[in-house]
């Protein structure tokens, strides 16, 4: 292990804390983040800084946001002159747009965060898409095999498929329990997710999420039942039964993002044509 970390509060079980103690770990992240100059990087709770140290005058911005305010003077008296912003807030409520420097541009998001955190954590950057050049977090390793799974195992699911729908998803590498403070019962994994600049397929996004979540939700089933779930009437998606046979006898874990966009659009265009008022 690496020169450890300093720890200067006590971890919080609330706050769902592992600090990151080993060195190593923490530069292995920052080298493969590839900082340049002009970027701009938000860290999800920094803690004690073990991220931070190595961050801190790598970037034209860094942004630390931490919740636990035990830490927020510490760090900021560590951390003030070495061009690295510290902010007392929660990030999921945070618009990742007021972030971005200069306007326009998109923000590096990194962080060893909680592991309960991880599914809101990467709606929201879904969510915020456009101001996202990529994310960069500690999850635990079977999370991480459930973002990066492909079609047809057992791990692929809507982690999967929307993190392929908004760009592309890589596990960096493992780290061991002992690197942590308190050790976690698990191995976690170092999963980046870099953003399409822009989205590949031209859907209705809410319809698409709407979807895959619902599909998902009734995996057992094959596709012809599950879209039945769907909060729409049954009859507005009878002609995709007819016009969708082969499609439709598979279940969601058999369909790739390509296919689900498809889907999408099928659902899409019968809606919009159950609208159209006829004369």
């Amino acid at each position: 292990m690496g020169k450890p970390s300093r720890v200067t509060v006590a971890p919080k079980q609330s706050l769902g804390q592992n600090f990151l103690v080993d060195d190593n770990i923490a530069r292995n992240i920052v080298r493969d983040l590839h900082v340049a100059p002009g970027d701009t990087i938000i860290e999800i709770g920094p803690g004690h800084g073990a991220l931070t140290e190595h961050l801190a005058g790598s970037a034209g911005r860094v942004t630390a946001v931490e919740l636990d305010g035990r830490v927020i003077d510490n760090l900021r008296a560590r951390f003030a002159d070495r061009g690295v912003e510290v902010l007392h807030a929660d990030f999921l409520e945070l618009p990742l747009q007021t972030l971005c420097s200069p306007p326009g541009s998109r923000v590096r998001i990194v962080g060893n965060i909680p592991y309960h955190l991880t599914a809101a954590i990467l709606f929201k950057a879904f969510d915020e898409h456009e101001y996202v050049r990529d994310l960069t977090i500690m999850v635990q390793r079977e999370v991480a095999r459930r973002i990066i799974a492909s079609p047809s195992s057992k791990e692929y699911g809507i982690p999967s498929v929307l993190s392929r729908f908004y760009g592309t998803p890589e596990i960096l590498f493992h780290v061991s329990p002992n690197c942590f403070y308190p050790k976690p019962k698990v191995t976690s994994s170092v999963v980046r997710i870099a953003f399409f600049d822009k989205l590949p397929y031209t859907v209705d996004t809410k319809l698409f999420r709407e979807i895959v979540k619902t599909t998902f939700g009734k995996r057992r089933k094959i596709l012809r039942n599950s879209l039945s779930y769907l909060p729409y009437d049954a009859d507005d998606l009878l002609g995709i039964t007819r016009s969708q046979e082969a499609m439709l006898e598979r279940r969601p874990e058999q369909l790739n993002v390509d296919e689900f966009a498809r889907l999408t659009s099928f659902v899409h265009e019968r809606l919009a044509w159950r609208k159209t008022p006829t004369t």
